[in-house]
């Protein structure tokens, strides 16, 4: 099996912990992965460097995927977003959020299966036009949404949709008020969409979108907005399934991807061997896929269910008492089978 280096960055907090225990399970599923280590946020600082120090942006440029835990940006001072700025750095367009219910997992409901794809740097959190008065009393922010930008991350969900299998995409928008920018963004998609005939195209106004999500998420398949839209959706379907501690994240660009756990670095339970490290190895497995390895992928999912479904050897977070490395244990003796 030809070998395939990837980046991997513990991060901060919990990281280090679910980091770990994500390798294991790669370990075991034995893909021909070796693992670059680079450093980057809080733990970058205290070693008197860069929050992304520029080795760690070298690895992630040689290698074609990085798995990231969790990293800490600094409150104040003026630090920015690492995860923003890594975003920005590599022009990683798509963010890619799945949803999907998991047996034995406390939640309203038991079928949902959603994917959502969020524009990743324009909009709102671009950072363009950032304005405060002197006088405080006034701020400002532009968003600013371009036709190439739009194009790039509609065409790359109904690309998504069709190589996965799914019927459906969700356009989502709030072109009546926002004639401009979610305008142009609603007028690209459809551009787009007479282009996938195979693919059911449906276009909804966000506050419509989060109020069906809530009464019926099974209508849904795939959701593709704008990045406030996409971050603020993305986190209401991952509640649907039993929250932060079950959503993984991809952020993709035309040759390159960071895959994550969306959830922060929970520093308050650091160094506790507590943490759930499930988000992070479902990010490994979207690694996988994006990788070519879906066998190997498939058979982590199938893993997690496995586990998580016989409610034996859970975290805290989802009502057992075992520590990260007992769950990862079960997993990679359930790998084993």
């Amino acid at each position: 099996m030809a070998e395939t280096r990837i980046t991997v960055i513990p991060g901060d907090g919990i990281g280090p912990d679910i980091v770990e225990a994500t390798l294991a399970v790669l370990e075991q599923l034995d893909c021909g992965l070796t693992f670059d280590h680079a450093i980057a946020g809080q733990t970058a600082l205290e070693q008197g460097q860069d929050l992304i120090p520029p080795e760690t942006l070298d690895l992630i440029e040689r290698n074609p995927a990085t798995l990231k835990g969790p990293i800490t940006t600094p409150v104040g001072r003026g630090f920015s977003s690492v995860n923003v700025s890594l975003r920005q750095h590599f022009e990683l367009f798509a963010n890619v959020r799945p949803a999907l219910s998991i047996p034995g997992v406390a939640s309203r409901y038991d079928d949902v299966d959603i994917i959502t794809v969020r524009e990743n740097l324009e909009g709102l959190y671009s950072g363009v036009g950032h304005i405060r008065s002197e006088d405080g009393q006034r701020a400002e922010l532009r968003s600013v949404i371009t036709r190439a930008g739009s194009r790039r991350v509609i065409g790359y969900a109904f690309d998504m949709a069709r190589r996965v299998g799914r019927k459906k995409v969700t356009v989502v928008h709030k072109a009546n008020i926002m004639r401009s920018t979610s305008g142009l963004f609603l007028e690209v998609a459809r551009e787009i969409a007479p282009e996938y005939p195979d693919i059911q195209f449906e276009e909804m106004i966000v506050d419509n979108c989060a109020m069906q999500l809530v009464i019926n998420p099974s209508r849904f398949d795939v959701i593709v907005t704008t990045n406030l839209f996409g971050d603020i959706l993305s986190d209401l379907c991952a509640g649907l399934v039993g929250g932060l501690g079950l959503a993984p994240g991809a952020n993709i660009g035309e040759n390159k991807g960071i895959f994550e756990a969306v959830h922060g670095s929970a520093p308050d339970i650091a160094g506790q061997g507590i943490a759930n490290p499930t988000a992070l190895m479902l990010g490994a497995a979207m690694m996988l896929d994006y990788l070519g390895h879906s066998d190997q992928a498939r058979r982590l999912r199938d893993a997690i269910r496995q586990v998580i479904g016989a409610g034996h050897t859970l975290t805290r977070d989802l009502g057992g008492q075992a520590s990260t490395m007992q769950y990862t244990e079960a997993l990679l003796a359930e790998l084993g089978r």
